[in-house]
């Protein structure tokens, strides 16, 4: 129950992309071209909280266009890339937008998503994360990364926050 009472207060969901959005494959082509793979009832999930008014956003440490081009389709209008240092990232948004730690819900699934995860009222991680990040997590999905890790944490929340409609 505590769960659903700490996704009642979120407004902001962020995401890792890499082994969160995708399964950790990295897969290049033979001109180094980079490619991943995004699971369809993620993006319905993702696409339904945008549509509901949450504000949602992709905090990743690569760069590649197959990021920009996912976010446009499902309407995700925060994106940023290349970033090693997440925290500040997250900081300026939540800044943005007068939201304070409690109102956001992060899902990342490795060591330097931990920075971001201690802090948010709803940390997330994919059941397949590494062992750190699923310790300081308080929703480990039954999912893997690119598997529906994602569509699970956005039906927790838009689940918690209809009940209070």
């Amino acid at each position: 129950m505590e769960l659903k009472e700490q996704a009642k207060d979120i407004k902001l969901l962020a995401f890792d992309v890499d082994g969160v959005m995708t399964d950790g494959s990295i897969t290049y082509d033979e001109n180094g071209v980079e490619y991943k793979t995004f699971n369809a009832k993620d993006g319905h999930g993702l696409a339904k909280m945008a549509k509901a008014g949450f504000i949602t956003a992709i905090i990743t440490g690569r760069n590649n266009g197959t990021v920009d081009r996912r976010a446009r389709d499902l309407h995700i209008i925060e994106v940023y890339q290349g970033v090693k240092n997440k925290l500040p990232i997250l900081q300026a948004l939540m800044e943005h937008y007068n939201l304070s730690f409690s109102q956001v819900a992060y899902m990342g699934d490795d060591e330097p998503d931990i920075p971001i995860l201690e802090k948010v009222g709803l940390s997330a991680c994919p059941a397949d994360a590494v062992k750190k990040v699923r310790e300081v997590c308080n929703f480990v999905s039954s999912c893997g990364g690119g598997h529906g890790a994602v569509r699970e944490l956005c039906d927790l929340v838009f689940e918690a926050c209809e009940s209070i409609v």
